[in-house]
């Protein structure tokens, strides 16, 4: 068992070590005392991009079909295990990765442990024609109630095949057409699993109360006896122009409550410092009631009832920088659109003033402290950043970065890139009385 270790060289004071197992699978683990509980989150390197043409929705149906029992555990046994011992679970799959975390009490987390590696090592012995089907038809009716039925609920899905040429492996989102969903057969899961779920595309990170040397202990015990694989091929190349070239737009006549503009833009990947400086600019432009597109927009002209503008970080394609307005009764999209490029131009001349600038960098902070306080959090960050970036030690020190980070880096990547031949544009135009939503849509599915 390989192990390296990092002292205590970030100034939060978090600290995290790192070992091995001969299979492969990489553990990170983080004590942390202050209360009686501990995170175990297990990232597999496998989502929504590394899906074929045909076969869409095959790593979030997966998602599902972990919850469905394994050698040892049968059923819903998973989840009255775990929430039995006081402990919460969930899973969720994105463009980049499928993750599985439970809460627990310090003194279960064996049990975590045991049960996360029972499905990595046996689920194939339970994987069946009936669960296949089961939790098919969980997926189908998701994407209905989560895109297909509710206002601008498609939204996401258009934007990003706008974004992403087709053939791109973000082209298609994590939920899947129906088509494909029903197209998967029970050959194609267990395909799936063996190829993706072997424990060397794996990182398992256990962070809160705990004793690493018996935590690291158990993992020994319960993982390192799963054979290792490595029958994964690649995922096909991300890498885009930094600027579309042109604006793509769709026009889209639904029931929906209001008229809505939507856009993405193209912007740096995760990882880098133009990518921290572009979260920065939006944060500037469109994180909260005092960015300037709401202060502009819903304040000053009344012209919308929200605006903001957020950033997806992705790290094997450009991040999307993605605008959400919705206009106030009776107004016209292009007196939005036209508000929306002046702002936008400004900023790239002048970029942000030395308020702006502390305000985003300390909300962005804090945004980050939040991440990290918490168990889950940091284990969910420590994983991210080892499967995405090869080094889980970066989440320690991310709030580092994003504080280094110069206006005149914000200033240029928003020269470069908000611009309106960078773009990829919904018009949503109603078609009659629609009801009202709070949709909250991003790139993460399954949530069971």
């Amino acid at each position: 068992m390989g192990h390296t270790a990092t002292p205590e060289a970030h100034s939060s004071g978090l600290t995290a070590t790192e070992h091995r197992l001969a299979n492969g699978l990489r553990v990170v683990l983080s004590e942390d005392h202050l209360t009686p509980v501990a995170a175990v989150c297990l990232w597999y390197d496998v989502g929504s991009r590394h899906e074929v043409k045909g076969r869409t929705g095959l790593a979030h149906l997966f998602e599902h079909l972990m919850f469905q029992g394994s050698a040892s555990v049968k059923g819903n046994g998973h989840f009255e295990l775990v929430q039995g011992a006081g402990g919460s679970l969930n899973g969720t799959t994105s463009f980049e990765r499928t993750n599985y975390f439970e809460t627990m009490p310090a003194h279960q987390v064996e049990l975590a442990l045991w049960l996360e590696a029972d499905r990595m090592g046996s689920l194939l012995d339970a994987l069946d024609q009936e669960s296949l089907d089961n939790q098919r038809d969980v997926v189908k009716n998701e994407r209905r109630q989560r895109y297909d039925n509710v206002p601008y609920g498609t939204a996401f899905e258009r934007l990003t095949a706008l974004a992403y040429p087709d053939g791109h492996p973000y082209h298609h989102t994590p939920i899947g057409s129906m088509a494909d969903l029903d197209a998967a057969s029970l050959d194609d899961a267990r395909a799936f699993f063996r190829t993706y779920y072997a424990p060397g595309n794996a990182v398992l990170a256990v962070v809160g109360d705990i004793d690493p040397e018996q935590t690291l202990a158990w993992v020994e015990r319960y993982f390192g006896s799963i054979p290792a694989h490595d029958g994964k091929a690649a995922p096909t190349d991300g890498s885009l122009p930094d600027v579309m070239g042109g604006q793509l737009r769709e026009v889209i006549e639904e029931d929906v409550p209001s008229r809505a503009l939507m856009a993405a833009y193209r912007l740096p990947e995760d990882g880098t410092t133009a990518g921290d400086a572009a979260d920065l600019a939006l944060t500037v432009l469109g994180g909260g009631e005092s960015s300037r597109l709401h202060n502009r927009l819903v304040r000053r002209d009344r012209t919308a009832v929200t605006a903001g503008f957020g950033l997806l970080r992705l790290s094997g394609a450009p991040s999307l920088g993605w605008l959400d307005i919705k206009a106030s009764s009776g107004v016209e999209l292009s007196a939005i659109e036209t508000a929306v490029d002046e702002e936008l131009a400004r900023f790239a001349a002048e970029g942000p003033t030395a308020e702006e600038m502390e305000r985003a960098q300390a909300q962005l902070e804090r945004e980050w402290l939040d991440r990290l306080a918490t168990v889950n959090g940091r284990a969910d960050e420590l994983c991210r950043f080892a499967v995405l970036f090869g080094d889980p030690q970066l989440a320690l020190t991310a709030v580092q970065r994003v504080l280094s980070v110069t206006p005149e880096q914000v200033k240029e990547v928003a020269a470069a890139r908000l611009r309106p031949d960078n773009r990829a544009v919904l018009v949503y135009e109603p078609t009659g009385k629609g009801q009202q939503v709070d949709q909250d849509q991003d790139e993460e599915e399954g949530e069971l």
